[in-house]
């Protein structure tokens, strides 16, 4: 199963083959992204690789968290997953407290 990390406080100058290439020695790379500003084209300073295995992607998580790319000290762990639909929409739960009314 497919794994991805995140990588954070990549430089501006960090590009997709960039962020690949630091990550390739670590396993099979299936995805690599630096995110960019959708209205500048500016890097975000982040990114995603994604590992074919886990396995993969804990090796290159202990190898390269805290390490130096492209002249900054990058930040490497996996990547929260997001459910369907992009964001919110999670259940709420609430719960009465009939302490609170004395």
């Amino acid at each position: 199963m497919s794994t991805k990390v995140y990588v954070g406080n990549l430089s501006w100058n960090t590009t997709d083959d960039n962020l690949r290439n630091a990550f390739s020695t670590y396993g099979q790379i299936l995805d690599s992204i630096v995110m960019r500003d959708r209205d500048t084209g500016r890097s975000r300073g982040f990114g995603f690789v994604t590992f074919s295995s886990g396995s993969e992607a804990q090796s290159a998580i202990a190898s390269l968290n805290e390490q130096e790319l492209d002249g900054r000290r990058i930040k490497v762990n996996l990547a929260n997953a997001r459910g369907s639909g992009g964001g919110g929409g999670g259940e709420m739960i609430f719960t009465w407290r009939s302490d609170l009314l004395s």
